[in-house]
């Protein structure tokens, strides 16, 4: 129901960069439904500059790992209590959570209980591992918003309303990206290019950057004519790995960007990502790459061992495909001569780039399907039906 201004109450709280923009994106398509729509909750600058009220900056959600995140417990604990609590007394029209799901849906569940309509955008990644978290999101949330097509499927065989979206990145990327337009506004050469974007989060900087790094160096000793470009997420990350370029790949020009990471990808030939939502949008600039993924090896021995990952892959690029359609490095194979050599694979194999392309190409087709506005719909549409408190 409208407040008394005659706008809906929007709470939100996005996790980091990506989050962000997918809040972003989510709140324009609402305020062109609700013009008097008021938004605030936990927010990144892009969020901000969309009108959402800040509470506190997305930036306090970007941790990952089981381990990793210990030491910001008693932090993110404190600070999802004075959510619960503020959201209680503002009762906002629905609360949504964009990604961030081990910080959302304890906070959702809460404030469901309280008779608030909950959302969580972005699902987590339940397919993948411990499955049987699925019953705690149905507690949680009244709906789950999800990016990619498997997994409406996967929430309707437990019995949870859950809406396929697209995803908002297939909307915004063209479909064709020129390469030589893309030097050119970098002001780079027209010669065999590299991207390298090591992870939007201190902590994947922390564990992927020398190997990274490492990499450029092993590159730049076999094939000199190759240029580099690194587009940065934040200024954190630029300089944890602008001092990872200096210890291992000193004197090779690697041109650092902050942002930019389309235009950096749309200038590439290869590219070396980690393993997150940077894969997904070199995915849809339909460039090759090769995905690097490492955690704490805590974290990771607990994986292996317990056998927690139930997916066959864990780059989105090759979940999607539903094959290994780009090379996945995890842990101790993340190395600088095994990143170097499989990048250098996919330079000189032009079979292995055509059918990569040609792979990416059709999932950005099924992902492109105006997924801000089918998530407003879909949010809006759930506010138009009776809330848990009111039908039980």
């Amino acid at each position: 129901m409208p407040s008394s201004s005659g706008g809906l109450r929007f709470a939100l709280v996005a996790g980091e960069a990506s989050g962000d923009q997918l809040g972003a994106a989510l709140i324009r398509s609402l305020r062109q439904r609700d013009p008097q729509a008021k938004f605030f909750g936990v927010a990144g600058p892009k969020m901000q500059a969309e009108g959402c009220e800040a509470w506190a900056p997305s930036e306090e959600l970007a941790v990952m790992g089981l381990f990793e995140v210990l030491s910001h417990l008693p932090r993110l604990l404190q600070l999802r209590g004075e959510l619960k609590h503020r959201l209680r007394i503002e009762r906002p029209d629905v609360f949504i959570g964009i990604d961030a799901p081990e910080f959302n849906l304890g906070l959702a569940r809460g404030l469901r209980d309280a008779g608030l309509r909950t959302v969580q955008y972005v699902s987590p990644q339940v397919w993948a591992w411990r499955q049987g978290r699925v019953r705690g999101i149905g507690a949680a949330v009244d709906l789950v918003l999800c990016l990619l097509p498997f997994e409406e499927q996967f929430y309707a065989q437990a019995g949870i309303r859950a809406d396929f979206v697209g995803h908002p990145l297939a909307d915004v990327i063209p479909e064709e990206n020129d390469r030589s337009a893309a030097r050119r506004q970098l002001a780079l050469a027209d010669r065999p290019t590299v991207a390298v974007l090591p992870g939007s989060r201190v902590g994947e900087v922390s564990r992927l950057g020398e190997d990274f790094a490492g990499a450029i160096r092993w590159l730049a000793e076999r094939r000199p004519a190759l240029q580099f470009v690194a587009p940065m997420a934040n200024p954190a990350v630029r300089s944890l790995f602008v001092r990872a370029l200096e210890r291992h790949a000193a004197g090779v020009d690697v041109r650092v960007l902050d942002g930019q990471s389309h235009s950096a990808l749309a200038a590439a030939d290869v590219v070396l990502v980690a393993s997150g939502t940077a894969t997904l949008e070199t995915l849809l600039t339909k460039r090759p790459m090769v995905v690097a993924y490492r955690l704490g090896a805590l974290t990771a021995w607990l994986l292996r061992t317990f056998k927690l990952m139930k997916a066959p892959y864990f780059s989105q690029p090759n979940l999607l495909a539903g094959e290994r359609i780009v090379p996945e490095l995890f842990q101790e194979q993340v190395t600088p001569e095994t990143l170097g050599s499989e990048l250098l694979r996919e330079l000189d194999d032009p079979a292995v780039r055509e059918r990569q392309e040609h792979v990416f190409a059709d999932i950005h087709r099924r992902l492109k399907r105006n997924a801000s506005d089918r998530a407003a719909q879909a949010i809006l549409g759930l506010l138009s039906t009776r809330p848990v408190a009111d039908s039980a």
